[in-house]
């Protein structure tokens, strides 16, 4: 890693914090929260709950950036990061986390409710200790088990609300977690050279491109069949399932192209498209959501 040559600078701990990856996580919750009620979620539970939920993932996200960093700087695609750039110190860069899980914890719990907080806890040492510092480097399933803490926000986002698991929240739980694997193995087919330089053992680096893509395409079948239970438990209607079959469809056209394609342009396709699948899809159950409530009314 390369010596610290300058004090860093605000936009570095904000990289540090994923953006982007914490945007998603923030939405898949504020859309849990909305699926809860019927009616407005409660203004605390919205913005505290959103809030909390988000300066924890941000703090998961700092820790990954830490524990990653001497992998990182092996990697083309990650080795800008702030980390393996020497931007600031290990340090610097856990206080900070350590800041954001305090408030994180702080809001969750006064302002919310402590299930809440206690989930949204478990989801961060489960994603920036058990994945990033065991997993990923133990095993092929790595995301596999790890996806358990990214499907948590939407659960984190319906407890806010009510102060109870549902078994509606644990659908949109199981929805996220057959959604990461084909998402996550379609960029390590693209970055397989990188995982291998790095040692860190993804599916394509120990099983193959071909295995890989034979894989994704299991899960997204999986997916597809698992998206269509909300409308089949009442959860959701036509709507909803309208949306569902037509992103899985689109979602089953890049797969299948994917498996004849051994180019890497289309694999970084699929994983960006498998971003914007997750946002419609919940997108459309909020939408299916409050047109069932203005019916009902």
């Amino acid at each position: 890693m390369n010596t610290l040559q300058q004090t860093a600078h605000w936009r570095d701990y904000y990289e540090l914090t994923k953006p982007r990856v914490v945007t998603l996580i923030i939405f898949t919750a504020v859309v849990g929260m909305f699926l809860a009620t019927p009616g407005w979620p409660g203004s605390m539970a919205l913005i505290f709950g959103t809030l909390g939920i988000g300066l924890a993932a941000s703090s998961a996200a700092v820790i990954n950036h830490v524990l990653d960093a001497r992998i990182d700087e092996k990697m083309m695609r990650t080795r800008s990061r702030p980390m393996p750039q020497g931007k600031m110190t290990e340090r610097q860069a856990f206080s900070f986390a350590a800041a954001l899980c305090i408030a994180s914890m702080a809001m969750l719990t006064l302002l919310v409710n402590a299930l809440t907080a206690i989930l949204t806890f478990a989801s961060l040492i489960g994603y920036a200790v058990v994945y990033t510092a065991y997993l990923k480097r133990a095993t092929p399933q790595n995301i596999v088990i790890g996806g358990a803490a990214g499907a948590a926000p939407p659960v984190l986002g319906w407890t806010a609300v009510t102060g109870e698991i549902h078994s509606d929240a644990l659908l949109l739980f199981l929805i996220i977690f057959i959604w990461t694997p084909p998402h996550f193995w379609a960029l390590a087919i693209a970055r397989k050279e990188d995982y291998q330089k790095a040692d860190i053992p993804m599916l394509p680096v120990t099983h193959g491109n071909t295995f890989t893509r034979q894989y994704i395409l299991l899960y997204t079948v999986l997916l597809v069949l698992v998206t269509i239970m909300p409308y089949l438990t009442g959860m959701s209607g036509l709507i909803y399932l309208a949306a569902a079959l037509a992103l899985g469809g689109m979602f089953l056209y890049h797969v299948l192209r994917l498996r004849v394609d051994e180019g890497l342009e289309l694999p970084m396709r699929v994983f960006r498209f498998s971003i914007d699948y997750l946002m419609w899809l919940f997108a459309a159950l909020l939408v299916d959501h409050y047109f069932i409530v203005r019916l009902s009314l």
